[in-house]
């Protein structure tokens, strides 16, 4: 059976920093084993936790320290708990965590509304720097919001309409 450096040898470049003499950092780095005595340490005491904590499938357990500024509610929440059923090498796991965080903008509006307090979305936006820097492309980006509300408006109403419609029909 043939030893591993021999059987990558093939391969332009393999093998290249096993030669302390040959590695860049040679002179410079003391190779007297000090790189390794500070792997040596000592897990941090866990956080408690005292919410939700997701993490992923890859992993045995949660970090020792972690946030926990807004645990997992609502929509977003259930969002997030079916995407972190998924390995994080899936499209599965970015997807939904990606809508969530969608999600949590409108319930955090809504949470907002329903307090008394009125957002101020086009302040939170920068609209005003948008419109000093970036007139164009804030008038597109308007025009564009605009049109695609006016069709979801204009669908549900058609669609109303119709059904109407039908319940005429004799």
């Amino acid at each position: 059976m043939e030893t591993t450096p021999n059987k990558y040898a093939h391969i332009i470049g393999w093998g290249i920093d096993a030669d302390p003499k040959n590695d860049p950092t040679y002179p410079m780095r003391n190779r007297a084993g000090e790189e390794e005595k500070g792997y040596t340490w000592t897990r941090p005491t866990q956080q408690p936790q005292t919410v939700e904590i997701f993490h992923s499938i890859e992993r045995p357990d949660v970090t020792a320290v972690f946030g926990t500024a807004t645990p997992p509610k609502g929509l977003s929440g259930m969002i997030r708990r079916l995407a972190f059923k998924k390995s994080e090498n899936d499209y599965g796991h970015w997807l939904p965590l990606i809508l969530a965080d969608r999600i949590n903008v409108v319930e955090g509006i809504i949470e907002d509304i329903a307090s008394g307090k009125f957002p101020n979305i086009p302040a939170e936006k920068g609209m005003k720097a948008e419109w000093q820097h970036n007139r164009g492309g804030l008038l597109r980006q308007l025009a564009v919001t605009a049109i695609i509300g006016y069709g979801i408006v204009a669908y549900f109403r058609a669609k109303k309409r119709r059904e109407r419609e039908e319940d005429y029909d004799y």
